[in-house]
């Protein structure tokens, strides 16, 4: 079997962004509705097991450690209003969906993402989000992150390609080139080629000599300068590495648990009170013909 792994919260700014804003008649709960139109593609194309994770609240245990981490404040009204909305179509729906408070929609699909690959019956992990941050859960090719957008898969090669570092590293790395996405600056002088270079050669922050001299970069400029950033702000680099790494520890279930059984009987009114009345019967539909895949008798095509 192959685990899909669902970052909501994203799919819902894709929705909001995408599909929804080139529309004038959108209605308010779009992208909601759009989210789990978009879930259901995914069992209709072959999925079984799936799960999708959401932040609940934008705040979480990061902004207990460092006071400038990302929060609700100034957010699109309308998005922060569907976030509810989605999860309770998505529950309707029948998909086991993980509403983040203390942690966040990344931590739940890092720990979901350690489940499944625990267990010796998954063939293949996929991660759907493009986010920088869930490249440190990639293993291999058997748990990588699938871009629905771009249509593409990334694997461990992709993200070393990509940011100079394997998946290991790239708490490292963001630590030391920060993130405005999440709002931690990282190091002053630290950018992205400097941080792959080095921590492509030694791993993590705490192994990297204090003096630039024990690294044996001699192309790397400003080493010295890196290095005396490093040493005297070694405690935020390592805050922020914290921040940066996602939790495993979130309560998600077991893989047995995140099979799609198909909607429940709520998802007719719930659809209907959010102007998709349509939504029921296409899940139905999705539903018979998942079904009868899986006792190998489709004929629905």
């Amino acid at each position: 079997m192959r685990v899909h792994l669902i970052d909501g919260t994203y799919e819902l700014f894709r929705q909001h962004f995408g599909q929804v804003s080139r529309h004038g008649d959108a209605g308010p709960y779009d992208a909601a509705v759009g989210v789990v139109s978009s879930t259901l593609q995914l069992v209709a194309a072959g999925a079984t097991h799936v799960g999708v994770a959401s932040d609940h609240v934008i705040e979480s245990f990061r902004n207990d450690l460092y006071a400038g981490y990302k929060s609700s404040e100034g957010m699109d009204e309308v998005l922060l209003h569907q976030i509810p909305v989605m999860e309770e179509v998505l529950v309707a729906c029948g998909f086991t969906t993980w509403p983040m408070v203390e942690w966040e929609a990344d931590d739940a699909l890092a720990a979901a993402a350690a489940v499944a690959d625990a267990d010796p019956r998954v063939e293949q992990v996929l991660i759907i989000t493009p986010d920088k941050d869930l490249g440190q859960c990639v293993k291999g090719t058997r748990v990588v992150q699938y871009d629905r957008r771009k249509d593409e898969i990334i694997d461990a090669a992709a993200v070393e390609v990509k940011f100079g570092v394997p998946p290991s590293s790239i708490a490292d790395y963001l630590a030391l080139v920060g993130d405005s996405a999440d709002g931690f600056p990282g190091l002053p002088g630290w950018g992205a080629k400097s941080a792959s270079t080095v921590l492509a050669k030694f791993g993590s922050i705490d192994a990297i000599p204090a003096s630039s001299g024990d690294w044996g970069l001699p192309g790397l400029r400003g080493a010295e300068k890196l290095a005396r950033t490093l040493h005297d702000q070694m405690a935020d680099a390592l805050l922020f590495r914290v921040i940066a790494t996602t939790a495993t520890d979130v309560p998600v279930g077991a893989v047995d648990d995140w099979l799609w059984q198909g909607p429940t009987p709520a998802l007719a009114a719930v659809a209907a009170r959010l102007g998709a009345p349509d939504l029921a019967d296409r899940a139905q539909r999705v539903w018979q013909r998942a079904a009868a895949r899986a006792a190998g008798n489709d004929n629905s095509r």
